[in-house]
């Protein structure tokens, strides 16, 4: 009878076990492991275009295509139709809108949240990586507060003076150096030196950010550049410099040990950076770079991952022209087309019709066949400038299919918060 009493007891138990597992299978919502955030100015219609033809033709698809929900964002900031790249990146890192060149700050000067600091409480590892400065207004808005956001030594001050962060990457290493060492700092401090000192691990080449152990406790930070990262084209990135898709690779293994999970953020503003020089060809590969740098999040990430690619801004209007035959490809879609039109133009930037007519005409800027920002501009600026236009969503993977119709930027950051 006892026996029989105790067998019963645990068919009961098993039961009542297996019950519980389906429940919270089929009816408890589960937060995915991973998130990972790209933002990336070649998530707008004319850039993804460009690239999916340069690459491989019309008929081509993209990795970034192949995520399932979608949808389109306006990106005004709090004061200006048209943001710039602090209130754009601020937007979609607190879910607030802000004045342009504030980070994370609001119109009053008040502090803002930000998506790390929901995810750091939630219990999760945090990382940042990006191809250009660390102290660039597209990145600083996810660690940094500050209504200057050209104010890079106290960006850069603020990135170690947090802590908060478990894993960095990218460039900029003058902003963390004073100008005895080579750097900018004229406060004479040598962050570099103040990380090590705190127990943070240095990466300085692509080397060292490949042989660190995965199974540590330590903070890491990586600056492979005095300035921006290189092209991912140009041959110092495959070598001193590591890609921006080593970069997320290395950053998803250091990460993914926390049982707690994970957010990682990824900027590629190189892409801005080219596209204010009239670089037609470096948008396009640099846009292609963001697309194998998704891939491989997808690849190492799994299936368990929240996915979100988000645009911020367009810069120069760029525009491809003509009638590219449908299996032109590569740089078949630079110069001058077969039906004589230039292929890529813009409407602002380095090399348009100066306001004076004394000044440079347009015929001097047309020669687009060195792909160094030769493609030609309506008008004259020093810089290309943002340029109205709403934006591109997309991503997979649990909460994605919020990503649904017409939708505002903030709403990244509600749909990451919500999936912590």
């Amino acid at each position: 009878m006892k026996i029989r009493n105790q067998l019963l007891a645990l068919t009961c138990l098993m039961v009542f076990i297996a019950f519980g597992f389906l429940y919270f299978h089929t009816w408890v919502v589960q937060k995915p492991f991973g998130i990972i955030l790209f933002v990336s100015d070649g998530l707008v219609e004319s850039n993804l275009t460009a690239a999916r033809l340069y690459e491989g033709g019309a008929d081509h698809r993209l990795n970034v295509e192949r995520l399932g929900h979608l949808a389109l964002l306006t990106n005004y900031a709090n004061d200006y139709a048209v943001p710039d790249s602090a209130a754009a990146a601020s937007a979609i890192a607190t879910g607030v809108k802000v004045n342009n060149q504030h980070i994370a700050m609001d119109a009053q000067g008040k502090t803002l949240a930000t998506i790390m600091d929901a995810a750091r409480e939630s219990g999760r590892s945090t990382g940042i990586i990006s191809n250009v400065n660390l102290t660039d207004p597209a990145v600083a808005a996810f660690y940094a507060h500050t209504t200057k956001s050209d104010d890079s030594e106290n960006i850069a001050a603020q990135l170690i003076e947090n802590g908060k962060l478990n894993i960095v990457l990218g460039g900029g290493g003058g902003d963390f150096l004073p100008e005895s060492k080579g750097g900018h700092r004229k406060d004479g401090r040598d962050l570099i030196l103040e990380m090590k000192q705190k127990g943070i691990e240095i990466f300085r080449s692509k080397a060292e950010l490949e042989n660190s152990a995965v199974f540590t406790t330590a903070n890491r930070v990586g600056i492979f550049s005095d300035g921006d990262l290189p092209f991912g084209s140009q041959i110092t990135s495959g070598s001193q410099q590591p890609s921006l898709s080593d970069m997320v690779r290395r950053a998803i293994e250091f990460l993914q040990y926390n049982t707690h999970g994970y957010l990682l953020v990824v900027d590629t503003s190189l892409i801005t950076h080219a596209a204010g020089q009239n670089d037609a060809e470096h948008v396009i590969t640099e846009t292609l770079e963001f697309d194998r740098a998704v891939a491989t999040a997808m690849k190492f990430a799994g299936p368990k991952t929240l996915l979100v690619a988000v645009g911020k801004h367009a810069t120069g209007g760029m525009t491809l022209n003509g009638y590219p035959l449908r299996q032109d490809h590569g740089v078949a879609l630079l110069g001058i087309n077969t039906f004589g039109y230039p292929s890529i133009t813009w409407s602002t930037g380095p090399n348009g019709r100066q306001a004076s007519p004394a000044q440079q005409p347009l015929s001097s800027a047309t020669n687009t066949s060195s792909g160094s920002g030769t493609s030609p501009s309506a008008f004259y600026s020093p810089q290309a400038v943002n340029s109205a236009g709403d934006v591109l969503a997309v991503g997979s993977g649990a909460g994605a299919e919020a990503l649904n119709g017409f939708l505002d930027n903030t709403v990244v950051y509600q749909i990451l918060k919500n999936n912590l």
